[in-house]
């Protein structure tokens, strides 16, 4: 696939989560990885990112290395770079450990919580025990809602080093995971997901919430992965037309 120029300067504003260049950099080629704009075995080269994103070399070799690293793209030898095919046994681990670290939290939770976690899970409810009426039906805004309820039931039960590791994680699996919020009927059946795991751990019934919570996470999983595989196959089929 040959990238079309489009120059598009990257400042640090590309993004809230963008603190630097190479950060900026980052985040927009993984979005574009993450909507098929660069589909598995397309190839680039630095300077082509560098034209067509008005920056130097140094923060998109940065940016390449740093997703190198999370297993999405290859170094060619004397040819670029090559966007690789997804992973899916590494995420099959990545969320193993995920669901390992946010039943480890909530079984925390559902013991004696203390004024600040019951806070944490009262800002939760205000987002996902509302009316059906008063849902949001915004997919991306969805996505970020149904991370931060994840990563905030890990954060809420009080240990560092499990939060890092859960933030991590959801780092990694990102840009496949957002894909579950591009259909209405699983925006609708996480928040009824989420609503019934909010409601176990407010009662304190562990068991249910633990089980309530893998059910979610496996579910999503495998939505994931049928709507990638649909998504690659209706991009590659765009991109020999």
């Amino acid at each position: 696939m040959i990238m079309r120029v489009v120059r598009r300067p990257v400042t640090e504003a590309a993004g809230a989560l963008a603190p630097s260049r190479a950060d900026a950099v980052y985040v927009h080629i993984k979005r574009d990885i993450a909507a098929f704009k660069l589909i598995p075995g397309d190839r680039f080269t630095e300077n082509e990112l560098c034209e067509r994103l008005s920056v130097s070399r140094t923060p998109v070799r940065q940016a390449l290395t740093r997703l190198q690293q999370e297993g999405l793209v290859e170094v060619m030898f004397r040819s670029g770079w090559r966007v690789l095919p997804f992973d899916f046994d590494r995420f099959e681990q990545l969320y193993d450990l995920r669901m390992v670290l946010e039943t480890a939290a909530v079984q925390r939770l559902c013991s004696d919580a203390t004024a600040a976690q019951q806070e944490a899970l009262q800002a939760l409810a205000e987002i996902w025990l509302v009316p059906a009426a008063q849902r949001s039906h915004d997919g991306a805004q969805v996505a970020k809602w149904d991370e931060a309820f994840h990563s905030s039931l890990v954060a809420a039960c009080g240990n560092a080093e499990m939060s890092r590791v859960h933030s991590d994680v959801t780092e990694r699996i990102r840009v496949i995971r957002q894909l579950d919020f591009t259909q209405a009927l699983r925006v609708d059946t996480t928040y009824e997901e989420h609503a019934k795991i909010l409601k176990a751990i407010r009662a304190k019934r562990s068991d249910q919430a633990q089980m309530l919570l893998k059910a979610h996470i496996q579910s999503s999983q495998a939505e994931v992965r049928k709507i990638t595989l649909h998504q690659v196959f209706k991009a590659r089929a765009l991109a020999s037309a």
